[in-house]
């Protein structure tokens, strides 16, 4: 039966009905919601690991005892992982096993655009690079017959625009299975998987044939099962595409013949040259890197247009794609339109049609009643005083506005690093690095340790709110529920801190001001290595957190002074009411939106916020 689905969607479906028995991830947009699908399927193991490389080592090790499996990241996450993916490369696998990395062009929700098709040339592994949901289905068995039988991991990549956008896919009715034990672990004659310095020489030449058979299958096999495919129409211009690209294609330009790349790389360049050879121009469509376009150059494949008409940087979309055409010239299509009730046949050109649409500014934002509010009140008003490292999650909201309370933010689990260098290099300033309750499972350990063991005076706030919230409340080993529901041990995030040698630990409610003003002052008095404080409240869209009494502006009392506006919370608003003494407008709350954690209540210097009192 059809059902609409969104690619993230498709792809756990496409693993389910392959046999994919155990799959492992770590939360990140775009990718999320395969795992979460994959979980609700009879019969399969589904994990949040703690880091994207562990997701990627608990996908390996089930393929090496015969299972087919899949790790799921987004593009940055591959970055995490690559240590472990590189070597797999060449040590090869037994059970199917796919990684699918979600891309991300145009960086929605992320600190790079980095086009991941690369790393499939880099480790030297096939890469599939389906272009809607079907796709996304169907190429998950292709992609886990070629890792069986050609023993290789393979990349799955997505982007955004795949992951979340949703089309037609025939999807079968979850039957009955049972998950079912592997077979006994077989060890190997020749050994390959022990991938020592002399193993890994051995293997190079293997692995560079694996490449050169991949590359015969994608010249045949791939044509018979659909995965690359031709699309003739007129023959002025030929397009070679893949992914999402492909649809831009199919619309923008419907008379030119396409040459579908379903696996981007290796590349069947011997089928590309003929197709080049039967068409007048020949472009490359591709979003982000000029992967396809660079080496069908290299290969001596006359390519008259690609990066030098379309964008590098950021998504494509149709626009874009038709100012590529128009600049090129590439622009003639058989239209067919009707006028006076008869059907003219002509010629035209395109007309880009870009209507001006207002679209009022949005900036992210802390939702009313994050715990995480407080805390970056308080770190604000001491920022003058201390350098802050940051880290990828909710709270790098704080180097917005009107906090502005974040000068360093990398990658995950690197504002600990960061202020451990700057303070041990001679850092004058106190130095407050902030990291997430998941983060510090998923890369936090290691660099406190590091602080640990060098006695680095420096602060590491862990800011807990008992999820992993920016990526939509999955649960992490600090919550103690897995991705499938199962109650287990949760990890106590102080304890951890003493047991690795922390001397300053405290922990500190997150809805109150006072006392996180005290603690931070504390902490950053402490001289003996790293202090630790932890945050505790919960995020406002887990079970945890309990919502208050709303609170109300009175306004007789309120002196327009903005501090309530300070604490960046979308429930406070500007009222029509004007204080005559500044020609300011007072404060008002709205009550569809307000929690009732008080924190402007706290702030507030007039007590002019109070609660709502039931009538």
């Amino acid at each position: 039966m059809k059902q609409l689905l969104s690619g993230n969607e498709a792809f756990a479906l496409g693993a389910w009905e392959a046999g994919v028995q155990y799959a492992s991830a770590y939360p990140g947009t775009p990718s999320t919601e395969i795992l979460e699908n994959f979980a609700r399927y009879p019969g399969v193991k589904a994990e949040w690991a703690s880091n994207e490389k562990v997701a990627l080592d608990n996908a390996i090790g089930a393929s090496f005892g015969g299972a087919r499996a899949i790790a799921v990241m987004k593009h940055v996450g591959v970055n995490v992982a690559a240590d472990s993916l590189m070597s797999v490369s060449y040590t090869g696998v037994k059970g199917g096993l796919v990684l699918i990395s979600a891309d991300d062009p145009g960086a929605f929700s992320s600190q790079n655009e980095q086009d991941n098709r690369q790393y499939a040339r880099f480790g030297k592994f096939p890469c599939f690079d389906p272009a809607d949901s079907e796709e996304a289905r169907q190429f998950m068995r292709a992609a886990l017959e070629v890792s069986e039988q050609f023993k290789t991991p393979v990349l799955m990549r997505s982007t955004t625009r795949l992951s979340h956008s949703k089309s037609a896919v025939e999807a079968a009715v979850p039957e009955k299975r049972e998950f079912r034990p592997l077979p006994p672990f077989e060890r190997e004659a020749e050994i390959t998987r022990v991938i020592l310095p002399a193993i890994a020489r051995q293997r190079h030449p293997v692995i560079e044939q694996r490449l050169l058979d991949v590359a015969q299958w994608a010249e045949t096999t791939a044509f018979e099962q659909g995965v690359n495919r031709i699309e003739w129409n007129g023959k002025t211009l030929g397009i070679v595409t893949t992914g999402i690209a492909y649809q831009y294609a199919r619309e923008v330009l419907p008379h030119a013949s396409i040459f579908k790349l379903g696996m981007s790389y290796p590349l069947p360049l011997r089928a590309i040259r003929d197709f080049a050879a039967q068409v007048e121009t020949l472009i490359v469509l591709e979003e982000l890197d000029p992967f396809i376009e660079e080496q069908l150059k290299a290969a001596g494949i006359p390519v008259a247009h690609g990066k030098d008409i379309f964008p590098l940087c950021g998504e494509l979309t149709l626009t874009k794609v038709r100012q590529g055409a128009v600049k090129a010239g590439l622009n003639h299509e058989s239209r067919i339109m009707n006028q006076d009730s008869r059907t003219a046949i002509h010629d035209a050109r395109f007309e880009i049609h870009d209507s001006p649409v207002t679209v009022p500014p949005r900036p992210p934002a802390l939702c009313p009643g994050c715990p995480h509010r407080a805390f970056f009140y308080a770190l604000s008003r001491n920022k003058r005083k201390v350098v802050i490292p940051g880290d990828i999650g909710c709270y790098s909201m704080g180097v917005l506005p009107p906090f502005e309370a974040m000068d360093m933010l990398i990658s995950m689990g690197a504002g600990i690093g960061m202020g451990h260098g700057f303070k041990q290099a001679g850092g004058q300033e106190g130095v407050v690095a902030v990291i997430g309750d998941s983060t510090f499972f998923h890369a936090g350990m290691a660099p406190l340790a590091s602080a640990v063991y060098n006695k680095a005076n420096i602060v590491v706030a862990v800011l807990d709110n008992r999820i992993t919230a920016m990526t939509g409340q999955q649960h992490h080993p600090g919550t103690g529920t897995t991705l499938q529901g199962e109650e287990n041990q949760s990890i106590d995030i102080a304890a951890v801190a003493q047991a690795m040698g922390v001397t300053y630990v405290e922990e500190v409610n997150a809805w109150d001001v006072n006392a996180l003003n005290k603690a931070l002052r504390a902490a950053l008095q402490h001289r003996d290595g790293p202090a630790v404080l932890i945050v505790r409240g919960a995020c406002v869209f887990t079970p945890h957190f309990h919502y208050q009494p709303r609170m109300r502006v009175d306004l007789e009392k309120c002196v327009a002074c903005g501090a309530c506006l300070r604490v960046g919370c979308p429930a406070i608003l500007k009222s029509d009411v004007i204080y005559p003494t500044n020609n300011k407008p007072k404060s008002s709350i709205d009550p569809l939106l307000c929690t009732g954690c008080t924190v402007c209540m706290q702030v507030c210097p007039t007590q002019a916020i109070g609660v709502i009192e039931k009538s």
